[in-house]
């Protein structure tokens, strides 16, 4: 982590710091999502974003332009709650904070739903993990 600068880690959309697993996590009866669920759940997600920017001649929620992120990224106040709360206490970056906003997308498209919630917002942050370690 003392190689990567904290304005590099910035453009990063999603960090997470994955530990070593343990065998008996290995030996779980716990099922798991099926790649092909997971697969179609991605196709859909694809799809409403193919749908949602086809006007603007973009394919993807990374490629939105802050003026579209306005649009698109809207929040209930709920989500501006914690949204606020952890640029505050996280002291994240204007970069970040948009960055957020595209995951938490992302993350609605992957849940069909229309508008961003709450949740979604609260997961994104959690994918700012390395923000949260090594730069606060």
């Amino acid at each position: 982590m003392g190689k990567i600068s904290g304005p590099l880690l910035d453009r990063i959309d999603i960090q997470v710091e994955v530990s070593g697993v343990k065998y008996n996590k290995l030996e779980s009866d716990t099922k798991s999502e099926s790649s092909s669920k997971i697969r179609q759940r991605v196709n859909k997600a694809r799809k409403i974003q193919l749908d949602r920017y086809k006007k603007h001649k973009i394919f993807s929620n990374s490629e939105l332009t802050p003026k579209l992120t306005q649009k698109y990224c809207k929040l209930d106040e709920a989500g501006k709650k914690i949204l606020k709360s952890a640029f505050e206490k996280l002291n994240l970056s204007a970069r970040a904070h948009d960055r957020i906003l595209k995951v938490a997308r992302t993350i609605a498209d992957l849940d069909e739903k229309e508008n961003i919630e709450a949740k979604h917002i609260a997961e994104a942050i959690q994918y700012r993990s390395l923000d949260r370690k090594y730069f606060n």
